[in-house]
């Protein structure tokens, strides 16, 4: 379950989320949660991206990151 959160908005920003709650037919509460939800997954998916680079920069840089990973091998979609 959601828990309630309280926030201040300048009013020309109100209005202009109001207006595009509005032409999409909810209110101004479910905009601002579809927002807030769309920018918590962008940000989850970023940090991922930045820990699968790190990673690749370390098995790049690494003779023995490499060698574990030539040997662990490419997944087989047709194993099983």
């Amino acid at each position: 379950m959601g828990v309630p959160i309280s926030i201040r908005l300048d009013d020309d920003v109100r209005q202009e989320l109001e207006g595009q709650a509005q032409s999409r037919g909810i209110g101004l509460g479910t905009l601002l949660r579809e927002l807030a939800t769309q920018a918590a997954r962008e940000a989850r998916r970023a940090r991922i991206r930045d820990a699968s680079q790190t990673v690749a920069h370390h098995v790049a840089g690494s003779v023995e990151a490499r060698a574990f990973y030539d040997s662990w091998g490419t997944p087989n979609a047709d194993a099983g």
